[in-house]
């Protein structure tokens, strides 16, 4: 079996977790137990979560602010992107992996609108007076798909080693460092930070599954 297909599957896989994860968070233990008595989905193991970590300011400053440095990725990519649509007149001769990542960044943005629109669960904390929808984590999603996929592919934009070893530590240390800080601010219930975990790495499998590129065994009479 061919790499891509091992892809294919271990994304489906992860299709069926994420949707069996998110139904089960809107049916399983849903118990009026937010502000405002708003109900939440998996409510026994939330509500102790959120008791033992309360609301925490400077972790939620944390994610805030280093939750705009993915930004900055997504902006060298996409500046990659520009600069080869110049150079080539083409759409069409534009690396593909760069065009997948375009779309994933979308979906990421569809994700985030549609779940505003369909509320899984409530913050366990209220917005300037108000409810709002919590599930899944924004911030855990923006940072595992951004981060993920650029360590996924900075090889072939990054060429100087040394450089991209800095690069992708510094990634990995943001991602985590948001995702967890996200956690432990108290500003999500537990399982949107799972569940911001879960669809990311479906997110992120659908673009490699698309995106990458088995390597080129050259022959010795080359």
């Amino acid at each position: 079996m061919s790499k891509r297909k091992k892809l294919f599957i271990i994304t489906f896989i992860l299709l069926l977790l994420s949707i069996t994860y998110t139904l089960l968070i809107k049916v399983v233990d849903v118990r009026s137990v937010g502000p405002l008595g708003s109900k939440v989905g998996l409510s026994t193991i939330n509500l102790k979560f959120h008791n033992l970590t309360g609301y925490n300011d400077i972790f939620y400053d944390i994610s805030k602010y280093l939750g705009l440095i993915p930004f900055l990725i997504c902006g060298f990519y996409g500046l990659q992107g520009i600069i080869q649509l110049i150079k080539n007149k083409s759409f069409k001769k534009v690396d593909k992996r760069l065009i997948f990542l375009g779309i994933l960044y979308i979906a990421m943005l569809a994700l985030y609108i549609g779940f505003d629109k369909v509320v899984i669960n409530y913050r366990p904390i209220l917005e300037d007076g108000l409810l709002e929808s919590s599930y899944p984590s924004s911030h855990t999603v923006l940072a595992l798909c951004i981060c993920l996929s650029s360590l996924l592919i900075s090889k072939y934009y990054i060429k100087n080693n040394v450089l991209r070893r800095y690069f992708d530590i510094i990634t990995w240390i943001l991602m985590i460092t948001i995702t967890g800080a996200r956690l432990l601010s108290g500003v999500h219930w537990l399982t949107d930070i799972i569940g911001g975990i879960i669809i990311s790495l479906f997110l992120v499998s659908l673009f490699y599954s698309f995106a990458y590129t088995p390597k080129v065994v050259k022959s010795k009479e080359d």
